[in-house]
């Protein structure tokens, strides 16, 4: 399965104008990747590239449905001081997503890092913004 799988990282603030840019530019790539195969696309649920990137694989998931979302979360609480906007955002993708993976029950010092080395460890691609 690895080798049918990418995941994502990126920054968190991205203005409204590169976001366009990032949109057309990533659904480019991930239609090559799904042309080599891939079909697994882990996500870490985060603000900006992360939400980017699961929102272009659920659009994609309409016409190419073999292809699975998979948030891969550090904590229940990831959302603790977003607005509310950004959180409407986060639940509807997942709602949407194939699978959702907690890497720990509670925030810690130090979650975020695990959840990033089980989105890499189980990649065999990794697109970065």
């Amino acid at each position: 399965m690895k080798d049918q799988t990418c995941c994502f990282t990126g920054h968190r603030e991205i203005s409204e104008r590169e976001c366009v840019r990032v949109k057309k530019n990533l659904k480019k790539i991930l239609l090559e990747l799904i042309e080599k195969g891939v079909i697994f696309y882990g996500a870490g649920g985060a603000r900006g590239f992360d939400t980017i990137a699961a929102e272009t694989v659920l659009g994609l998931k309409k016409k190419y449905t073999q292809v699975k979302l998979i948030l891969v979360l550090p904590c229940p609480e990831q959302t603790k001081g977003w607005s509310e906007d950004e959180v409407d955002r986060y639940n509807e993708i997942l709602s949407k997503a194939d699978k959702v993976v907690y890497t720990a029950d509670h925030y810690y010092r130090g979650c975020m890092h695990v959840r990033n080395r089980h989105l890499v460890d189980f990649s065999s691609y990794c697109i970065c913004y």
